[in-house]
């Protein structure tokens, strides 16, 4: 009789924890992969018709880093541009990292350091959330708010919400 209740019980539990398994670790996104190339945003023209032809001024850099690997192997260049209009943007170029779950692309005052002592560091202290990655490859653009301070940040973070662990990391420079 007791052999009949535990093991449907276990089987429970079992697929239970499945379920919830594939759920937390995604193992799926091992073998998937999205690319997205983004333009650099330009500047509307001042008149729909005008009277002489005028360059569009380019963004200007304000800092850059190259991505090194954390808990994937990662890599490509960000930088923080500014736009002729005064509004300011991070760019991944030549994005190349792993698919997983609830990346996000984070601004912070960590230190990048390699291995795994880097991993954990950029929720310790301030961050600033930029969205969603959008792809694990390519070239892609985030806004950056108007009323950020660049000065408090040091650092870009591939972030990975669901495991806080970074999946890779930049030391931004001027």
């Amino acid at each position: 009789m007791q052999r009949r209740i535990v093991v449907p019980a276990v089987l429970v539990v079992a697929a239970v924890a499945v379920a919830v398994g594939l759920y937390l670790f995604q193992p799926w996104r091992i073998f998937t992969s999205s690319t997205i190339i983004e333009d650099i945003p330009s500047a509307a023209p001042s008149s729909a018709i005008p009277a002489t032809p005028t360059a569009v001024p380019a963004p200007r850099e304000l800092a850059a880093g190259w991505l090194i690997s954390h808990e994937h192997v990662s890599s490509g260049t960000v930088k923080i541009l500014e736009l002729p209009d005064g509004s300011r943007i991070l760019r991944f170029e030549g994005l190349d990292t792993s698919d997983g779950p609830d990346l996000r692309v984070w601004l912070t005052d960590a230190p990048v350091l390699e291995g795994t002592a880097g991993w954990y560091l950029f929720d310790d202290g301030a961050y600033l959330d930029l969205g969603a990655l959008k792809a694990n490859k390519g070239d892609q653009n985030y806004e950056i708010p108007a009323a950020t301070v660049l000065a408090d940040y040091k650092s870009v973070s591939i972030w990975c919400a669901r495991f806080t662990v970074s999946f890779a990391a930049a030391e931004l420079k001027p």
